[in-house]
């Protein structure tokens, strides 16, 4: 047995293998000491002394939870299955039946429903190269190319990717090791073999003569990576992936693009403290009813449209949802019936799913008819469109309806997964297993009344198995066909064919049964896998038509309106309020103070392109700006938007640079951080591009970052000419509205009140000449002695930079509490050698004195002041 572990084991070095021994996984050697610390196991072994071998084990039948523990802290599992029964041979047969990676993971306990679990992969070319996504829990798949590292980067951190799989050769390339730490995700090395032929690959798995019809045919290094996330599933898996039975074009140029750092900014699915989803825009849209739609919706926040027209056919679908209240209510009564139908299948194709897959499968299906029948009284067509999808699969419902039992067990051995009527061998079968006694006793008494023998019993024994007894008073009787097997002092016994039959029948009825059932769970399967396109279809309608109703959902309930998409240059937001703020706000709060703001690229030259928004610290600067940011995603994504009036010109990347953060694990200082974004703006921002900067500069002095931030700001309006949002503490910048024609000052207004500041979070035009940072500071706790010093320091630097004693002025009043001789007393006399001083220099002419004079001058000066 140790022999046939360590050879399967040599086979998956890199995995954890789970051995099967009866009722437990077992782990041995390096696997056991890993495993027992990552899973809090007891580490024990098997033998002692020399020939100790470490091992722990976990129940199979718990096994799931702790292969999820596994894959969170990094590992991937071999699951290694007894293959065969026990005693048929001396080592019971086991193979690997499939290796759990955190990129491959089907199990639902390892999975957040209302996220798509993505496998990356790359092939490299001379500059950038192709990527490719595939979900294995629902057969999603796509691939595509970009042309540069970086930006492979970003399209893998957007899609979420959980593992990423690139060429063993490639893996030990500088390149490679630097994409995987900016992905930040296990890395899978699979051979070059794996990248090879991809066009023959992929058109042998779709059964296609070309790829022209996925639109990637003229992608080779998309198609490669695409081949080999391919081959990796199917390895891992030990099953052909039937169920990825399409290949898709990766949206990287047709989107709204929104790189790391502005999904981070803006919120989009995580907070920034604390990484939850509540919080978030998404945790204040999803308001979905299936997983499948929570994950539909969690993909338009990702990738909003840059196509006016798609955009408009689902504005179209939610202003239907919005107007009809009865209809919403149904359509979510509906849509709970339905299942994750994508992950049911796909469970069931690679071999990992069961009966109660089939049943919960054969009720979602059963839910359909209704569901289509709402969608199409909608008067939406991407909602009809979704209704006409969900048809066709009414034959496949029935049956599974017909053949699965009602609450089958989990596991396909315990039998009972199977309706009765569905199979007559089968309702046999189960009789014979469950009613054997029955049956015996039926043909006892039919034996008793043909031959007369009213004494006749049947009885069993270990050596003859069952038999038939007569007592000697009644051989007589015995009919021809009983055939004699032994005589006893009372009588004689005798078998029957027909009782040697039925022996045969009751005694192997329980195994024929559950091989039976077996047999007919494949052949449904089978009809599964036939229909997996057309499921996978209804799936993707279903989970369509929950988004579009989560999206009216969130409308009608916070008073959204429906947005003017159009393919100018103009962003145009009229009492707009920002959606999360707004939803967490406490009912005693007043409510949200709504703004308006208008800006337009450069295209317009009489319209404002560059906004300098000043204000004080707290009052809604980042606010209204994110919010901005926020309406316009909202917009390109189809949704209505939270204000009274909304205009957005077609934008194709927004950009943020909002906080001040370091990046210890890439080595990078705030202030590098700040710049390397900054950069990564102005070299990609377009004049159709909305950027959005929050204190550029504030990470160094405070002369570098004014002249960075004004250089930041005149590139923008000078040579991007892009919608520009631009907050900052630097008041000094409120002059390029004397400079550039189209910037504007706006600032959020204050209201002094003594010596309170009131936030009025309204933004209006002008500037502002305080930060009233002392008053923030005052609000967040700091101690009465620190406020009024920074008063009196801050006092100083609005005066003068250098005291009457040639001091700087922002340390007065720190030397009178040392006790420093030379600092002035408030009301002192002044000193008499200084007032003569004063008075020499006002009756200078320095006009007319020599070079040599005034030289000569100053040094009497100096004598005399000591």
């Amino acid at each position: 047995m140790m022999r046939q572990y360590l050879e399967t084991k040599a086979r998956y070095p890199d995995a954890i293998l789970f051995f099967r021994l009866g009722d437990f996984y077992e782990m041995f050697f390096d696997d056991a000491r890993k495993a027992s610390e990552a899973l809090q196991i007891t580490l024990t072994s098997r033998s002692k002394g020399d020939d100790r071998v470490p091992m722990c084990g976990v129940p199979y039948h718990a096994a799931r939870g702790y292969v999820a523990k596994l894959l969170e802290k990094g590992f991937k599992v071999a699951i290694c299955d007894q293959v065969e029964e026990p005693g048929r041979s001396t080592i019971v047969r086991r193979e690997v039946t499939r290796v759990v990676t955190p990129g491959t993971v089907l199990d639902d306990q390892a999975l957040d429903p209302r996220e798509a679990s993505f496998l990356g992969a790359v092939a490299l070319g001379a500059r950038g190269g192709g990527v490719a996504l595939l979900d294995a829990t629902t057969g999603e798949f796509k691939c595509g190319e970009v042309e540069d590292d970086g930006r492979l980067a970003e399209e893998l951190r957007r899609a979420g990717v959980r593992e990423l799989v690139v060429a063993r050769s490639a893996a030990a390339e500088a390149r490679a090791r630097d994409l995987s730490r900016a992905v930040g995700v296990p890395v899978a090395e699979v051979d070059d073999a794996a990248f090879e032929r991809p066009g023959e690959r992929l058109r042998r798995h779709f059964g296609v003569a070309t790829l022209d019809g996925f639109g990637v045919g003229a992608m080779e290094l998309g198609q490669k990576a695409a081949a080999a996330a391919l081959h990796y599933l199917a390895e891992t898996q030990r099953a052909e992936p039937r169920h990825v039975d399409r290949l898709g074009v990766l949206a990287t140029e047709r989107v709204l693009l929104l790189d790391e750092s502005t999904r981070a900014n803006l919120e989009l699915e995580r907070t920034l403290f604390g990484g939850k989803r509540a919080g978030s825009l998404l945790g204040l849209l999803d308001r979905t009813v299936t997983a499948g739609g929570g994950r539909q919706l969690a993909e338009w926040v990702r990738y909003p449209l840059r196509d006016v027209a798609a955009a408009e056919r689902r504005l179209d679908g939610v202003g239907a949802l919005v107007s009809q209240a009865v209809l919403r209510g149904d359509l979510a009564g509906a849509l709970r019936a339905v299942a994750d139908v994508e992950r049911l299948v796909s469970r069931l194709v690679l071999r990992q799913g069961n009966a109660r897959d089939l049943r919960a499968l054969a009720a979602s299906l059963l839910a359909l008819p209704a569901l289509a029948d709402l969608l199409g009284r909608s008067g939406a067509p991407v909602l009809e469109e979704a209704g006409r999808g969900v048809c066709g699969l009414e034959d496949l419902a029935d049956a599974l309806d017909r053949a699965v039992a009602e609450e089958p067990p989990a596991a396909l051995g315990e039998g009972g997964i199977i309706r009765r009527g569905w199979s007559a061998d089968l309702d046999e079968l189960t009789d014979l297993a469950e009613n054997g006694k029955s049956v015996i006793a039926a043909m006892e008494a039919r034996e008793r009344q043909r031959t007369g023998i009213g004494s006749l019993k049947v009885r069993y024994n270990r050596v003859f198995g069952y038999y038939l007894e007569v007592t000697k008073p009644n051989l007589h009787l015995v009919p021809p066909d009983y055939e004699r097997r032994q005589t006893t002092v009372g009588g004689e016994r005798f078998v029957t064919a027909e009782l040697r039959e039925l022996e045969e029948r009751v005694l192997t009825a329980e195994e024929r049964r559950v091989a039976l059932e077996e047999k007919i769970f494949e052949d449904l399967r089978g009809r599964v896998i036939a229909r997996a396109p057309a499921l996978r279809g209804a799936a993707a309608a279903v989970a369509r038509a929950d988004a579009l109703l989560s999206l009216a959902r969130v409308a009608s309930e916070r008073g959204y309106v429906r947005p003017v998409l159009d393919e100018s240059e103009a962003l145009e937001i009229v009492e707009g309020r920002h959606p999360v703020v707004e939803g967490l706000l406490p009912a005693d709060s007043g409510g949200f103070v709504p703004n308006d703001l208008e800006v337009a690229s450069s295209a317009d030259p009489a319209a404002a392109q560059l906004l300098v928004i000043t204000g004080p610290n707290m009052a809604g600067k980042s606010t209204v700006m994110r919010q901005a940011a926020l309406i316009v995603l909202l917009a390109q994504m189809g949704s209505f938007v939270p204000a009274s009036r909304a205009r957005v010109g077609l934008v194709d990347r927004i950009f943020t640079r909002v906080g001040a953060s370091d990046d210890l694990a890439r080595g990078r200082s705030t202030f590098m951080v700040e710049m390397t974004e900054t950069a990564a703006i102005l070299h990609n921002a377009t004049r159709r591009s909305l950027v959005v900067l929050d204190e550029i500069g504030r990470g160094t002095s405070t002369f570098d970052g004014l002249s960075i931030a004004w250089a930041v700001a005149e590139h923008l309006h000078d040579r991007t000419g892009c919608r520009t949002l631009f907050a900052t503490h630097y008041h000094e910048l409120q002059d390029l509205a004397r400079e550039r024609p189209r910037a504007r000052n706006l600032t959020v207004a204050v209201r002094e009140v003594g010596d309170q500041v009131v936030f009025l979070r309204k933004l209006v035009p002008g500037g502002a000449s305080r930060s009233y940072g002392i008053e923030v500071a005052k609000l967040a706790g700091l101690p009465p002695e620190v406020l009024a010093r920074a008063r009196e320091i801050l006092r100083n630097l609005e005066t003068l930079e250098v005291d009457e004693g040639g001091h700087a002025a922002l340390a007065r009043g720190s030397r009178r509490d040392a006790g420093s001789p030379s600092q002035l007393g408030l009301f002192a006399a002044p000193d008499p050698a200084l007032v003569a001083l004063r008075e020499e220099i006002r009756a200078l002419e320095p006009d007319g004195m020599t070079p040599l004079a005034a030289l000569q001058l100053l040094a009497e000066w100096k004598r005399r002041l000591g």
